[in-house]
């Protein structure tokens, strides 16, 4: 009996490494998008992979863009809060008139 390969799991394996990249080339918050779409690609790969294990190969490609998915949504998370205080320490340095000491 032949195997086929497992639908979604190099879907998911891509957008994993996507969303692992992403955030160092360019924005943060686009990283979640590809890890939620890595990891719901994922998902879906295997439960079909345990509904009939001998018809699918390719497995291992699910498992490692579920881990990678997470991983970009990790980071991401990471660098929208850093960017948060980030910003935020710069508002707050601006209204509250730089270090609040006077220079007389």
């Amino acid at each position: 009996m032949s195997q086929v390969p497992l639908p979604g799991a190099s879907t998911a394996l891509t957008m994993g490494i996507i969303g692992v990249i992403t955030p160092f080339v360019c924005c943060g918050p686009f990283a979640i998008i590809f890890g939620i779409i890595g990891l719901t690609n994922a998902k879906n790969a295997e439960k079909l992979y345990r509904n009939n294990p001998e018809a699918y190969s390719g497995y291992e490609n699910a498992k490692t863009g579920k881990t990678l998915s997470y991983i970009s949504i990790g980071l991401s998370a990471l660098l929208l809060l850093f960017t948060i205080l980030y910003f935020g320490a710069i508002i707050a340095f601006f209204s509250t008139d730089g270090f609040g000491g006077h220079w007389d």
